[in-house]
C-alpha cells in the first residue's frame, strides 16, 4: 500500500474570523475549506518566491492610509524618491477627509520591489497595503 501525498492538519481560528472565511468560501464557490486554504497557501508561496528573486517584474503597490498621521507623507515621499528608478507612476485618491488610497505602478527586480512594498506598508498610518506582481519577459 502506498502512502497518500495528501496530509491532514488542524487550524485554530477565532469564531468571527472563521465566519468571515466561510462567507468568502461560499462567495468564491469553493466546495470545502481545504480547497480555499490550498489556494491561499499557493498564492502566499508564489508571492514569497518573488521576494528574493532577481527576475524583472511589473506590478502595483496599493496603500490605504490616513494622510493626517504625523510625518507619514514625508516618509512616503522619501522612500519613493529613494526608489524612483523602480516607480513608473503614482495615482492618489482622496477617499474622505482623512483617508487616501495611493496606487504605485512599479517595475524592477522583484527583490527591490518587494523591499519598497515592505517599507511603505509598514509605515505608521498605513492601514492596508498590498503588493501585486507579475513576472515579465526582458526579451
Amino acid at each position: 500500500m502506498t502512502e497518500s501525498t495528501l496530509k491532514r492538519f488542524g487550524i485554530s481560528m477565532e469564531s468571527g474570523l472563521l465566519t468571515k472565511f466561510d462567507h468568502l468560501i461560499q462567495t468564491r464557490g469553493y466546495e470545502t475549506r481545504s480547497e480555499a486554504v490550498r489556494d491561499l497557501v499557493r498564492d502566499a508561496l508564489l508571492q514569497q518566491s518573488w521576494e528574493q528573486d532577481e527576475d524583472v517584474v511589473a506590478g502595483s503597490i496599493v496603500l490605504f492610509y490616513n494622510h493626517s498621521h504625523k510625518h507619514l507623507l514625508e516618509e512616503m515621499t522619501e522612500i519613493q524618491h529613494g526608489m524612483h528608478d523602480h516607480i513608473l507612476a503614482t495615482t492618489h485618491f482622496h477617499l474622505d477627509h482623512d483617508n487616501c488610497l495611493e496606487l504605485i505602478v512599479v517595475k524592477g527586480k522583484a527583490s527591490a520591489i518587494q523591499s519598497l512594498s515592505h517599507q511603505l506598508t509598514s509605515l505608521k498610518g498605513v492601514s492596508y497595503g498590498k503588493f501585486t506582481v507579475a513576472p515579465i519577459s526582458t526579451n
